[in-house]
């Protein structure tokens, strides 16, 4: 199956809320290594002006890639998840990701490009905090893409 191209300007709407949690951070801080104390201590994130602790700057790609899985498992866009490899990954943060954040993430497709026999697929997910009212804060945009081997690559 060949990669769709009409995906271009396709959008994903946000999907199920993400609620980020103190051991979360603290899980994801000690795996990639991130040793600063407002990722572990809430007092020390307090004495930053954090209300709670901070997630490392990359944390937002938990729910970037949970965005990400509904291109990958959208049977029109011809993506075989065994062909794909990870290119590139950029985060912009509007602010901290801190615990007790819900988040969810809208998914946008800004670009299909052939190359070979595969594609390069450059998304986006813009990233939100929701609260209760059913307001959204912009917290962080990431941009990803992935390269789509094709038969025989």
């Amino acid at each position: 199956m060949t990669i769709n191209p009409d995906l271009q300007g396709r959008s994903y709407p946000a999907a199920e809320v993400y609620d980020v949690g103190r051991e979360k951070i603290r899980e994801f801080a000690r795996a990639v290594k991130a040793t600063h104390p407002a990722h572990f201590d809430v007092d020390a994130a307090k004495a930053l002006g954090h209300r709670d602790l901070v997630a490392p700057p990359t944390f937002a790609i938990i729910v970037a890639q949970r965005a990400d899985a509904q291109l990958i498992e959208d049977p029109d866009s011809g993506i075989d998840f065994t062909r794909v490899v990870h290119a590139d990954q950029r985060f912009t943060h509007h602010r901290p990701i801190v615990a007790g954040d819900r988040l969810v993430a809208e998914l946008h497709v800004d670009g299909v490009r052939a190359m070979g026999g595969g594609a390069m697929i450059t998304t986006r997910s813009e990233i939100f905090a929701v609260t209760e009212g059913a307001d959204r804060e912009s917290v962080a945009t990431t941009k990803s893409s992935i390269l789509v081997r094709g038969e025989g690559q």
